[in-house]
């Protein structure tokens, strides 16, 4: 088995395959860059998607956040 943890946010690779941190759910390692590693990464970042557009970012969840729930002003 080969595992792999990112220095810079924990970040969990087993067998190749990247896992969230926290709850252990297969991950998505676009969607990691888009969250945090494009934002906080650096050199020791190990996601081979960084520095990679598209993936989920916080700004697209909170855009669907607005569009599920909308605020009357």
């Amino acid at each position: 088995m080969n595992t792999k943890t990112c220095p810079k946010c924990g970040a969990n690779w087993i067998n190749d395959q990247h896992y969230w941190t926290g709850t252990n759910k297969l991950g998505n390692e676009l969607d990691l860059a888009g969250l945090v590693c494009n934002k906080f990464g650096d050199d020791t970042c190990i996601n081979p998607c960084k520095g990679k557009e598209g993936g989920t970012t916080w700004e697209k969840r909170l855009k669907e956040l607005e569009e599920d729930h909308p605020i009357d002003k």
